[in-house]
């Protein structure tokens, strides 16, 4: 790999609703410390998020960027396929819309590489709070809000797939894995059932490992942050997100029935859930008296997500149960 090896950055966005996340964002690609970057922003659904964002690049004068439009199958895994199509780097990554990079995001991600037994990086997303009054969230449940203090890993760790709102692979990944599969991750601007389809990161993150022998690694220094909005953590978010990651940790077992030990593909579910059990379960205790408006809503949150996330992933047992609607 070249000294310098050209980064592609690749966004995705359906909504306006998001601009002054995405203007962020670029402002902090701008920042990076790491010279050789080209942006990619692929847009769907309205073509004014394109002339805004033109717009915006012009005036901050964003180097290296191309602007997209999907007019194609619509969703997050067609629009980042339509990103790799026109991507050049060695190295292509992928971050959401509404992150912010650390200024040695870039730097972090390229000397990652430097081991040739990588295929893939993934790197921390630190909660960026709408309100710091919604701090209370317990780390163990952060990826609830996609975002990782729930693995609590100082080191650099090889890890069963890197996570879609920071991550990157080697060109080869594609090359030998293929494409993301459009029907999988969201296909829309919400989430029509709770059931949504299986990841698209833990999909191809397999697929690449399996077909190039090489290991993913979690970077702790390739760092985001993670804007989380309000409704974020309220209860009804928190049922449907928790339904949906046990629903598709199940299908991620009828996607590799190859692995024969199964259960190895959720040791990192098994080691959260020691960790909840063992950590956060005493912590809401000891507080219950000394501050019992957070220990309750601990408590609430907690024993609602392992409820859905239980319900998710044993639906298959459930026929009568009838998968909700989002409002």
């Amino acid at each position: 790999m070249a000294s310098q090896p050209l980064l592609s950055i690749i966004i995705t966005s359906y909504t306006t609703e998001r601009i002054n996340d995405i203007y962020e964002l670029l402002d902090s690609i701008k920042a990076q410390a790491y010279p050789n970057i080209e942006t990619i922003f692929v847009a769907e659904r309205t073509q004014e998020l394109i002339d805004r964002i033109g717009d915006y690049a012009n005036r901050q004068r964003i180097p290296n960027l191309k602007l997209l439009f999907n007019d194609g199958e619509p969703g997050l895994s067609a629009a980042r396929n339509v990103g790799v199509g026109e991507a050049r780097g060695d190295i292509i990554a992928f971050i959401d819309d509404d992150v912010v990079l650390l200024p040695d995001w870039a730097e972090e991600i390229v000397k990652a590489y430097t081991d040739d037994s990588v295929i893939g990086v993934t790197g921390p997303a630190s909660p960026l709070w709408e309100d710091e009054s919604m701090s209370w969230f317990p780390e163990e449940l952060y990826w609830i809000i996609s975002c990782t203090a729930w693995c609590d890993w100082k080191e650099t760790t090889e890890v069963r797939n890197a996570w879609g709102m920071n991550m990157s692979f080697r060109r080869e990944a594609f090359e030998k894995a293929g494409n993301f599969i459009p029907r999988f991750g969201l296909c829309n601007s919400s989430r029509a059932k709770w059931a949504d389809p299986p990841s698209e990161d833990v999909d191809l993150s397999l697929r690449a490992k399996s077909k190039t022998g090489k290991r993913i690694i979690y970077s702790p220094d390739a760092a985001v942050r993670h804007r989380v909005y309000a409704h974020r953590i309220k209860q009804r978010f928190v049922m449907q997100r928790a339904y949906s990651v046990g629903y598709q940790r199940r299908m991620i077992k009828r996607l590799y029935p190859d692995i024969k030990d199964g259960d190895r593909l959720l040791n990192q579910e098994h080691r959260l859930l020691k960790r909840i059990l063992g950590r956060l379960f005493p912590d809401i205790l000891k507080n219950l008296f000394v501050n019992p408006v957070i220990a309750w809503r601990k408590s609430w949150v907690t024993f609602t997500a392992l409820t859905f996330v239980a319900l998710g992933y044993y639906s298959h047992l459930l026929p009568n149960f009838k998968r909700k609607q989002a409002v």
